[in-house]
C-alpha cells in the first residue's frame, strides 16, 4: 500500500517536472528575441558571478554591447540591457513589469509578505499609506528627535549612535591605531538605530553580547541566506517542492515566527500608546516609523478599504529591519573602504565636517555639507548595495530603445518585442559604471566628479530616483527609504571621519565581494570567515 503511495506520488511529481519542462522549452523556442546575440549558457560561471558581483557582465558588455541575450538556469534566458530609455519604460511601467516569482518567494521567507515583495494593487496600496513616514518632513522630525533623545541613557539615532561606536573604540584603543572589522560593528550600529527609529525599541547591541530576542531573530534570518542550496532554487522555481524542507526554509522559518510575534507585542504597545496620546488618526504616540505608519493608516480620509490589514502592518516589522539596517551598514562599510584608498578625499571631507562646530548636526546641516553629499553620492553609485534585480512581463510588450540592437542577421532594431513571462535584468552596479556616461575613470571613486562647478554635468538620462544613479531604482517601486538611508549613512561618516583615520588592513587585492540580499565584502584569503572589511583605525588628532 505504502509503495502503491509512494509511486503515486513520484509519478505525479515526474509529471509536473515534465509538464514545467516542456513549458520552459516552448518559451525558449518561441523567444521573439531569439536572434538576439549574448554569451552561452555556462551554469558553473553563473554561480560564480552571482556569487562575486558582475564580474562577468563587465566582460559581456564589452562583448555583445548595452542590450543582449543572459544565459539562466533551467534553459531560460533573460534579457540583459543598460539602456536608459528601456530601463525607464520597464520601472516606469511596474503594472506589466513586476518580480518575478521565485524573487518574491526568496523574498518573502527573509523580509515577510511587506511593501518590499508585494505588487500590483496591493502594493500601490501599501506604498500609499507607508509614503508618510518617509517623507522629508518625518525624516527631518525623526532626526530633531533622536538628537533630543541624545541627553538621555538610551540608544538614539545616526550621530549618537555612531557617537556610541566612536567612543567604544576610543575606549578599545590602546595604541595610536587597532585593526577593526568595521562591518560588523556598523552592522550592530545600525541595527540599534533602526530598533529605534523603527519600533522605538532599544536593542543595545554595541554595548551587549546577548542582542534582543528581535534582533537575532532578524540575524539569523540574514545568516540563513548563506545555507542556500541548489534544491532551494529548485524549490524557488517549482513550488510543487516547496513542501520539502531546507535547511534555509527551516532557518527562516523559526526567525520570521519570532519575529512575528514580537512585531504583534510591539504593535499592541503602539497601539496602547497611541490611544493614551489621543487616539488613532489624531497625531498623538510616537514618531518611530511604525507609529508613523499606523497613524497614517488610521487617518480619517482613508476610506476603510484602503487600509492596510494588522497582517500587513506587521508585515512591515522584518521589511524595516532589512532595508533599514543591512543595506545601510553595507553601504558605510564601502564607503569607508573608498575613503581608505582615496586618502586626499577622506582628508578633505574631514576638514569639512570638523568646520562644522557641533557633534550632534541637525539633517538641514548635514545636508548643507557639500563634499560629504559627493563622498555619498560616489560610494553608492560606485559600489550600491544591491547590485541587480529582476522583472518579469505580465504580459506581451514592446520595450523602447536608445541605442539599437543588432541581431545574428545583421539587421538593427530599435525595439524590443517581449512575450509575458519575459524575463529582464535590472543591473544596478554596471549601469552606475557604465562609462558611456560617467566616461574613462567610471570603476575609480572620485567625489569631485559630482562638483558640476569643475566637471562636465552628468547624465541625467538614468532612471533613478536619486542622484542620477540606479542605486535606489525609479519609478514607483523606487527605494520608499532612500531619503531615511541617506541621512543614516551621512551621519555615520560625520561622526567617524571626524574621529578615525582609515587604512585598509589588508592588500587591496585580496577584498572580494560575496552576494546574498546585499554585496558584502570579504576576504579573498579567508572566505569561510564570511563577510568583513577589516581596516586600520587611528584616532584623529587635531593638530594646531
Amino acid at each position: 500500500m505504502f509503495l502503491k503511495l509512494f509511486g503515486s506520488i513520484a509519478g505525479t511529481l515526474a509529471a509536473y517536472a515534465l509538464y514545467k519542462i516542456a513549458g520552459i522549452a516552448y518559451q525558449e523556442l518561441s523567444f521573439p528575441l531569439r536572434h538576439l546575440t549574448g554569451p552561452k549558457a555556462n551554469h558553473k560561471q553563473l554561480m560564480r558571478d552571482m556569487a562575486n558581483g558582475a564580474i562577468l557582465e563587465e566582460q559581456w558588455i564589452l562583448q555583445y554591447g548595452k542590450t543582449f541575450k543572459y544565459p539562466f538556469f533551467f534553459g531560460l534566458s533573460r534579457i540583459y540591457t543598460l539602456d536608459t530609455k528601456a530601463l525607464n519604460h520597464i520601472m516606469t511601467n511596474h503594472f506589466i513589469w513586476q518580480r518575478p516569482p521565485y524573487s518574491i518567494y526568496f523574498l518573502s521567507l527573509i523580509v515577510g509578505p511587506g511593501v518590499l515583495v508585494t505588487e500590483g494593487d496591493r502594493h500601490r496600496r501599501q506604498r500609499k499609506i507607508m509614503n508618510p513616514a518617509f517623507g522629508p518632513t518625518q525624516i527631518k522630525e525623526l532626526t530633531s528627535i533622536f538628537l533630543q533623545k541624545s541627553a538621555e541613557v538610551r540608544t538614539s539615532f545616526s550621530v549618537v549612535n555612531s557617537s556610541q561606536m566612536r567612543d567604544i573604540w576610543l575606549s578599545q584603543s590602546t595604541t595610536d591605531s587597532m585593526r577593526v572589522d568595521v562591518l560588523s560593528w556598523l552592522n550592530k550600529t545600525t541595527l540599534d538605530i533602526i530598533g529605534l527609529a523603527g519600533f522605538d525599541c532599544t536593542f543595545n547591541s554595541l554595548n551587549s553580547s546577548q542582542p534582543t530576542e528581535l534582533a537575532a531573530a532578524f540575524s539569523a534570518t540574514m545568516r540563513a541566506t548563506s545555507a542556500l542550496s541548489l534544491f532551494d532554487i529548485v524549490r524557488a522555481w517549482f513550488p510543487v517542492f516547496r513542501f520539502i524542507p531546507t535547511k534555509f526554509t527551516t532557518m527562516t522559518g523559526i526567525s520570521q515566527a519570532t519575529m512575528q510575534r514580537i512585531g504583534r507585542e510591539i504593535i499592541g504597545g503602539t497601539k496602547a500608546e497611541m490611544a493614551e496620546n489621543g487616539g488613532f488618526g489624531t497625531g498623538g504616540g510616537g514618531r518611530d516609523l511604525l507609529s508613523l505608519l499606523m497613524r497614517a493608516n488610521t487617518a480619517k480620509d482613508v476610506p476603510e478599504s484602503q487600509r492596510l490589514s494588522e497582517e500587513e502592518v506587521l508585515a512591515q516589522v522584518p521589511t524595516f529591519l532589512a532595508a533599514g539596517h543591512e543595506t545601510t551598514s553595507t553601504g558605510t562599510t564601502w564607503a569607508l573602504f573608498a575613503l581608505s584608498q582615496n586618502i586626499p578625499a577622506q582628508t578633505r571631507l574631514r576638514a569639512e565636517l570638523l568646520a562644522l562646530d557641533t557633534d550632534t548636526p541637525t539633517m538641514d546641516e548635514l545636508n548643507a555639507l557639500p563634499y560629504l553629499d559627493w563622498v555619498v553620492r560616489e560610494s553608492l553609485r560606485l559600489n550600491p548595495p544591491v547590485v541587480s534585480t529582476g522583472r518579469v512581463a505580465t504580459q506581451d510588450d514592446v520595450i523602447p530603445l536608445d541605442t539599437p540592437w543588432v541581431d545574428k542577421n545583421g539587421v538593427s532594431h530599435t525595439t524590443l518585442p517581449v512575450r509575458k513571462g519575459q524575463q529582464v535584468i535590472i543591473p544596478i552596479m554596471p549601469m552606475n559604471r557604465d562609462k558611456s556616461i560617467w566616461g574613462a575613470d567610471a570603476a575609480e571613486f572620485i567625489p569631485e566628479r559630482w562638483d558640476s562647478s569643475i566637471s562636465v554635468p552628468i547624465s541625467n538620462t538614468i532612471p533613478g530616483v536619486w542622484g542620477q544613479i540606479l542605486t535606489f531604482l525609479g519609478g514607483p517601486r523606487a527605494c520608499i527609504g532612500y531619503r531615511f538611508a541617506i541621512i543614516e549613512m551621512k551621519c555615520l561618516l560625520f561622526t567617524l571621519i571626524r574621529a578615525f583615520e582609515f587604512e585598509l588592513a589588508v592588500p587591496v587585492d585580496d577584498i572580494g565581494r560575496k552576494i546574498s540580499v546585499v554585496q558584502h565584502p570579504m576576504l579573498k584569503s579567508e572566505p569561510e570567515m564570511g563577510a568583513q572589511m577589516p581596516l586600520v583605525v587611528k584616532p584623529y588628532i587635531v593638530r594646531a
